[in-house]
């Protein structure tokens, strides 16, 4: 990056994404008086693929660091009460979330909302296109109305999600060892839904895939499924919707508009989360953070502010940057991937919904039964051979109270 060409631009921290955890890391310096840039590669607001059910720990973050939510930002129904399991017994158990409903969000707007609030400058329709580490400072190059652009910042935050651009900056094989899923929801006109449209619906049923559910939004209900990558996405829905109206009375009408996207889910589960190198830090869904029922925003928005505040730290004090942001993130290890654990969830409540209260509702035999189902659809995991690091992974977090960070890159 030397010669005649264009100057870079000098920076505290530049953040690459605009989601959660980029508005969380950016209002962590922001605040701190640090100057902060914020790359987006779309114009925003730009469309984000996500349910937007938040978890109450999200809710209060958001209260807390940017304040009351306009209603600008909100989808309708434009708040959920919880969650709801369903199994192929056709038993059920709901869960109402800690503290009452959450919102419902409309990630294109509450996104852009958040970041107006971080006060960061935003340069979208900036592409992150990589980036050398020089020690003192990282050398960062984008692409902007096919131009290159450059600037020079003291800390680098990868929080673009599943899409990696950092992280393969920084570890280049890492995206090709990790198992990689198809998330999919198409957009259905409602004849007759018996669902309750208060909760957010989740099916443990092996034959529909690894991951489905179902809420309403904006008038339509949303069916979406998720699956190891390698199968046909719209054969799948078809038959996720074909049961839904056999076993559950749900008549919609042909879907008007589909969202697909790949996700890097897994590695909160067996903790293999990935942070960064150097003068890179990596956060959010980018690093591993998935919570339970696949809500990543609240903990996007945790470890965004904890990468933040870790780089504050190094800037005010001559500590490590990474070694500051690994000893500050374990906390937020702790609670993402305890939420996967069998040993807390039977032991302790690591959720935000009351799944033992719920389960002290239902008979015994019933309570029996469902454990089955839960065990039986858990072995459709068993090609990744994620069982043995579970287990492993929660005796751990049980016997020493964390979970160990060698695992961590």
């Amino acid at each position: 990056m030397t010669g005649t060409g264009p100057k870079p631009r000098k920076v505290d921290a530049l953040i690459v994404g605009s989601g959660p955890a980029a508005a969380a890391a950016a209002k962590r310096l922001n605040d701190a008086g640090y100057e902060t840039v914020v790359l987006e590669r779309r114009e925003l607001p730009r469309h984000k693929p996500c349910s937007g059910i938040l978890s109450p720990r999200g809710h209060r973050f958001l209260l807390e660091n940017f304040g009351p939510l306009p209603k600008e930002i909100l989808h309708t129904p434009a708040s959920c009460a919880g969650v709801k399991f369903h199994f192929p017994s056709m038993r059920s158990v709901s869960m109402d979330f800690d503290g009452g409903p959450t919102p419902h969000l409309h990630r294109k707007y509450a996104d852009q909302w958040a970041m107006r609030q971080s006060g960061a400058e935003v340069h979208d329709r900036t592409e992150f296109a990589g980036l050398e580490d020089k020690g003192t400072h990282v050398e960062v190059t984008a692409k902007k109305d096919g131009g290159t652009v450059l600037y020079r910042a003291r800390r680098v935050i990868g929080a673009d999600g599943p899409s990696l651009a950092v992280v393969r900056a920084v570890y280049p094989d890492y995206a090709r060892q990790i198992p990689w899923f198809v998330v999919g929801q198409k957009f259905h006109p409602v004849i007759d839904c018996p669902l309750d449209d208060k909760y957010f619906h989740f099916w443990f049923h092996p034959e529909l895939g690894h991951y489905t559910w179902s809420h309403a939004r904006d008038g339509k209900q949303i069916v979406g499924v998720g699956f190891i990558k390698g199968s046909n996405f719209d054969s799948r829905h078809r038959k996720v919707v074909e049961y839904l109206e056999r076993k559950h009375g749900v008549k919609l009408g042909p879907p008007e508009d589909r969202e697909i996207v790949t996700a890097n889910f897994g590695p909160s589960l067996v903790n293999r989360y990935i942070f960064g190198k150097g003068n890179v830090l990596i956060t959010g869904q980018a690093a591993g953070f998935y919570n339970m029922i696949a809500e990543g925003m609240s903990c996007a928005l945790h470890s965004g502010a904890i990468a933040g505040e870790a780089a504050v730290e190094s800037f005010r004090t001559p500590m490590d940057v990474q070694r500051a942001y690994r000893g500050m993130i374990a906390s937020e290890v702790r609670r993402c991937s305890d939420q996967w654990s069998p040993l807390e969830i039977a032991l302790g409540r690591p959720h935000e919904a009351d799944f033992r209260g719920a389960m002290k509702k239902v008979k015994f035999g019933e309570k029996l039964g469902i454990l089955g189902e839960i065990l039986s659809f858990i072995r459709l995991y068993a090609p990744l051979k994620w069982g043995r690091q579970i287990a492993w992974q929660s005796i751990r977090r049980k016997l020493l109270g964390s979970y160990p960070s060698s695992r961590w890159l």
